[in-house]
């Protein structure tokens, strides 16, 4: 009796068929991301270059006379004579306590506007009360008033509050909540099932309680979402903090980066260490995108806004 063996063929993945199209599309796509990068590499080939360099040969792609010294006049590690030697401003930039000014602001602002924004975004969602959806609708007519319009009114809220040039008076426009972080957390709330919340009540957990176990932990990615947004638009305010802080102990990285670009030396504009300057700046928020970009996009996806 002889035995029958059986062998199972090899299924190999189709090869996908050239197409203009596909072709077309990915060509696209590497000219889109090369437009977006180029500018943070001339960044970095401006920062990696020295001021003479650049004068010399302003067109080079590569770095001219490759050196780290805006780097290091960025940071302060440089004394003035050695500034000005190398074409940079005599000033410097205190760039150490900059970067506190703008974690402390962006910290307070972040933190304080989710959690108010979470809470009007729960009592627009779940609460019923007469009149709701009518001042949910007035509420986000804020989002169609230009932030310019309310520069000065605020204005003369902080200087007769008295915190012009303060840290408290730089986060205070924007420490309790927006139009857009309400919508966005209410979007999530809303798809939340009552069945949960029910059963919460069930045994024996108030609304306060509801919210703050049951709620907020299953809307973490959006509120997390909503605190990296927050963070970098916080971070790369300028105008207002121009206009509320005058010296440098509320002085915030954006304002700094104004102040160093003033501090024109005669030999011409410290384009080296601006660019280090604002490198260094920026890295912070493209390594905070960087890690919640999925997270990001996954939220605006599921809450609905298109």
């Amino acid at each position: 009796m002889t035995a029958v063996t059986t062998t199972t063929p090899t299924v190999r993945p189709a090869k996908r068929r050239f197409s203009l199209g596909r072709a077309t599309a990915w060509a696209v796509l590497g000219l889109v991301v090369l437009i977006t990068l180029l500018p943070f590499y001339w960044i970095l080939r401006t920062a990696l270059s020295t001021n003479a360099g650049l004068n010399a040969d302003p067109t080079s792609p590569l770095p001219v006379d490759l050196t780290g010294t805006g780097f290091q006049r960025a940071l302060g590690l440089q004394s003035a004579e050695e500034a000005v030697a190398q074409g940079g401003a005599g000033g410097g930039l205190d760039f150490w306590r900059y970067l506190l000014n703008s974690v402390i602001v962006s910290t307070l602002i972040t933190g304080c506007q989710i959690f108010f924004s979470a809470m009007a975004a729960y009592a627009f969602s779940r609460l019923r009360w007469r009149g709701r959806d009518k001042v949910f609708g007035l509420f986000l007519g804020g989002l169609m008033v230009p932030t310019i319009f309310t520069l000065l009114p605020n204005f003369v809220l902080i200087k007769q509050l008295h915190l012009v040039d303060t840290l408290l008076g730089i986060a205070l426009p924007s420490l309790f909540m927006t139009p857009f972080a309400v919508f966005f957390l209410r979007q999530f709330f809303m798809n939340i099932p009552r069945e949960v919340e029910e059963a919460a009540l069930l045994d024996g957990a108030g609304k306060v309680k509801v919210f703050f176990r049951v709620v907020l932990p299953m809307a973490s990615t959006p509120v997390i979402t909503l605190g990296v947004l927050t963070y970098i638009t916080s971070w790369n305010d300028y105008f207002w903090p121009l206009m509320v802080s005058y010296s440098d102990s509320s002085r915030v990285l954006t304002v700094a980066l104004a102040v160093f670009r003033a501090q024109t030396p005669a030999t011409g504009v410290d384009w080296s260490g601006l660019m280090a300057a604002t490198l260094i700046a920026a890295l912070p928020m493209l390594v905070l995108f960087a890690c919640f970009a999925r997270r990001i996009v996954s939220s605006i996806g599921f809450t609905g806004i298109k």
